[in-house]
């Protein structure tokens, strides 16, 4: 079973173990840590101390960040003159966060302020000039801006024309020409010294409120965890100190926000993780601005009762419900269209398009990223969903990318089929009239298919460590917990864990999706899960050799813990073989039948013994092959390369060096199903003494009926009518009987006759070794087949096509 992704395996190198070494000692750290360490850049005594043990001292100061002085004078003489402020956030969850910081800073201050962030549907992203123009009206003179702002050159030199300022403080990339604000607070700025660059917009919300306040803000780093793991920032330098501190918070928070959140997410507060923010509490944040307004993810977050926190939380939580509704729509749609696309492709003599481009009518611009991401774990290509307004002809979607496709490249060579457009290397969002869809799609096809190499369409997992089942305990667990919290640019360390046996599979969870292993090796026992998996289980077979790439995680349940594998991705790296020699016969068309219902089940070859067996098939009528199973006899197979990873052995086969030589003009197979009949005599040939029995039964009685006779003396000597029938065909060959008249008549025998000179009798020897081989036990046939596998690879057939 091959793995669905490429896996590139960390090295270090000796100079890389040799740094590891040191860590270790002068740290007290493990091995396993200190390799782990350095593979991550952190390969010197301090900066590795720092990683593991980094405080309060190493966040930068906040006026190292160029605009931050300008920012800190403006929002003071606001409060001297007291003049109204109004914050202007962004509807994700990185600007609900953002806000929501603000609002604990400004009302700290005891600013007069307020929020406003932008309708997603009705306005759209960033600064408006309707939003400006009202803020103006109602008396604000000044306007901070969080997580968004670095590109409103026009909006914010219409503010200065009604007379209001504007602090922009924002993590996005700056285009070349930055408006004119009062102060821009941006790391990334092309002239800003400050050295780290990957803040979040809360982050450097946060920032703006250490420098305002004197001191970093720790009880506030809640937020910050929160817009800084949902909006996917590096968890590494200030960050990692930051989200650290913000799962403590989190953890013994009072907050009656987040405590809703969490008890509506299934989240357990004292045992929060990162991943627990990422997956349980964003995708509610976010659902506030993608179906409704962010103000109510805002008021969540700010709420200062548990009643009012409860009721907004199951709000959210409906909101997300929902949206999981809708992606599940439109991801069946998109689908359905994405198919008829590559169908129209393949009648046309074309390939199928190399990005994918599809767009609705009526798709929510809210949940398409969502929907592209969701393709690219289905078809791994570089995926553009769109939502179509049918009146306008208007196209908004967001994009999604594969390593080696850079989209923000992609999109700047469509510029000018393009209303607007922004984003990066993985992500990025646009805006353009359905008229340009076609044209857009072959540029953006035309680009990967320049760009991309056939290694970057096959989806790539790195390793860090390979290790076995002695690793995969809780202590090592329990180490490796040192490197939280895990995000992005600090992964879980995804481990290979080699040398392990498959001792049982079973499917679990709704509609059998998911996939649970037992795993076995060293002499001990360890569970795995893999989900969306549950469709692999019948193609695994009992006791394969298994590889697993994944986590190690823990599992509670009852009061006891346990070390638990989630898997990745898996690959049985041999043939696998799955014996149902004894179901039903082995041979009937009902176990056929059902291996091929089998999901997995679609391509490779169904060989037969003959052409007898091969007509059989044929008329059989109540047997369906599917498209890609094809019918061969052992003739017509030998001697040609045919590519099949499944091969179906129905009916016994010939013998073993056919078997073999059809083993060799296979390619690619990775699993081969015995379906024939087997007895417990299969193999067995008779001893010199076993015919002695037969001929002294035979002096006794002859001459006797020939018809019925095997089954008699079958009776009678307790072995099989077949035995019984070559045993007198050697006798026959060697003239100690004969037929005569429909009897069986001894001759008289005259000097010695070796039973081996009977071509019958070699002829059933070679058999039953054949039949011992084809009935032996699982393991030894599997190694048979193995080798047979491996000598053909090795030795190409010259009749290949």
């Amino acid at each position: 079973m091959q793995s669905k992704t490429r896996w590139s395996l960390a090295s270090l190198g000796i100079e890389g173990e040799a740094r590891a070494a040191a860590l270790a000692r002068s740290l007290s750290l493990t091995p396993l840590i200190a390799r782990l360490l350095v593979q991550r850049g952190y390969d010197r005594i301090e900066t590795a101390r720092q990683f593991l043990n980094g405080g309060l001292e190493c966040l930068h100061d906040p006026f190292l960040l160029k605009g931050m002085h300008e920012a800190v004078e403006r929002i003071r003489l606001a409060k001297e003159r007291g003049e109204r402020v109004r914050i202007y956030g962004d509807y994700d969850a990185d600007g609900v966060s953002s806000t929501t910081l603000m609002t604990y800073l400004f009302a700290k201050l005891e600013l007069d302020f307020d929020y406003y962030i932008p309708h997603r549907t009705r306005e759209g992203y960033g600064l408006n000039k309707a939003a400006l123009q009202a803020a103006a009206d109602a008396g604000f003179t000044l306007i901070v801006t969080v997580d968004t702002g670095i590109s409103a050159v026009e909006e914010i030199a219409f503010a200065a024309e009604l007379g209001v300022d504007v602090v922009v403080t924002d993590h996005h990339e700056p285009p070349h020409e930055l408006p004119a604000a009062y102060a821009i607070v941006n790391p990334k700025q092309e002239d800003c010294t400050y050295p780290f660059k990957g803040l979040a917009g809360v982050g450097v919300a946060f920032k703006l409120a250490t420098a305002l306040l004197g001191e970093p803000p720790i009880a506030w780093t809640d937020v910050v965890a929160l817009g800084t793991i949902a909006d996917l920032m590096p968890l590494t330098d200030e960050n990692r100190v930051l989200v650290r501190f913000g799962l403590e918070q989190l953890r013994q928070t009072d907050k009656p926000g987040f405590r809703a959140l969490a008890e509506v997410a299934g989240i357990d507060m004292p045992a929060m993780l990162a991943s627990n923010v990422a997956f349980g509490m964003a995708p509610r944040i976010n659902a506030a601005g993608r179906l409704d307004h962010a103000n109510l993810a805002v008021d969540l977050l700010t709420a200062s009762n548990d009643e009012k926190a409860a009721a907004g939380a199951l709000q959210l939580d409906a909101l997300n419900r929902e949206r999981q509704q809708i992606v599940d729509t439109i991801v069946e749609e998109a689908q359905t269209m994405w198919a008829s696309k590559c169908l129209a492709a393949q009648e046309a003599g074309r390939p199928e398009p190399s990005v994918i481009v599809l767009a609705g009518e009526g798709w929510n611009p809210g949940v398409v990223g969502i929907v592209a991401s969701k393709f690219i774990e289905k078809f791994y290509k570089p995926t553009l969903i769109l939502g179509m307004d049918p009146g306008s002809g208007k196209c908004k979607g967001s994009a999604r990318s594969i390593e080696g496709y850079d989209l923000h490249a992609a999109l700047t060579a469509c510029d000018a089929m393009l209303d607007h457009y922004g984003g990066h290397q993985a992500a990025a969002g646009m805006t353009l009239h359905r008229d340009q869809l076609a044209a857009f799609e072959e540029k953006l096809s035309q680009l990967a298919d320049e760009w991309l190499t056939e290694e970057d369409w096959i989806p790539k997992t790195t390793v860090d460590l390979t290790c076995k089942m002695e690793d995969a305990t809780l202590k090592v667990r329990e180490q490796l917990a040192q490197l939280e919290p895990f995000g992005i640019g600090n992964s879980a360390p995804k481990l290979l864990l080699t040398g392990i046996t498959l001792a049982e599979r079973k499917t679990m969870g709704k509609e059998n999706k998911h996939l649970k292993l037992s795993l076995s090796g060293q002499g001990k026992l360890l569970d795995a899960v893999s989900f969306g998996s549950g469709h692999l289980a019948e193609r695994m077979s009992h006791g394969a050799s298994i590889e697993l790439v994944g986590e190690l995680a823990v599992n509670e349940w009852n009061g006891q813990r346990k070390a638990q594998f989630m898997v990745n991705d898996l690959r049985i790296p041999h043939i696998q073989l799955f014996d149902k020699r004894r179901e039903a016969g082995g041979e009937s068309f009902r176990t056929l039948q059902a291996l091929l219902k089998q999901p997995g089940l679609r391509q490779g070859i169904l060989l037969v013994p003959d052409s007898a067996w091969q007509e059989a098939v044929e008329q059989n009528g109540e047997l369906a092959l599917p498209g890609e199973i094809t019918l061969l006899t052992y003739t017509a197979l030998i001697g040609q390369s045919v590519q099949g990873s499944n091969l179906i052995l129905f009916g016994k086969p010939p013998s073993t060096e056919m078997l073999s030589d059809a083993l060799t003009a296979c390619q690619g197979l990775e699993a081969v199903y015995l379906l024939y009949g087997s007895s417990k005599e299969d193999g067995e040939f008779p001893t010199r003494e076993q015919f002695g029995a037969l001929y002294q039964q035979l002096r006794r009685e002859c001459p006797i009926p020939e018809e019925g006779c095997n089954e008699t003396l079958s009776l009678k000597l307790h072995r099989s009518s077949e035995t019984i029938g070559l045993m007198l065909d050697v006798f026959k060959e060697l003239e100690f009987i004969q037929s005569f008249d429909g009897m069986i008549i001894l001759n008289s025998v005259t000097g010695k006759k070796e039973l081996s000179h009977s071509q019958a009798y070699r002829k059933g020897q070679r058999t039953a070794e054949s039949n011992a081989l084809f009935s032996a036990p699982v393991k030894v046939l599997s190694d048979w087949i193995t080798v047979q596998s491996t000598l053909g690879q090795q030795q190409p057939n010259e009749g290949a096509k």
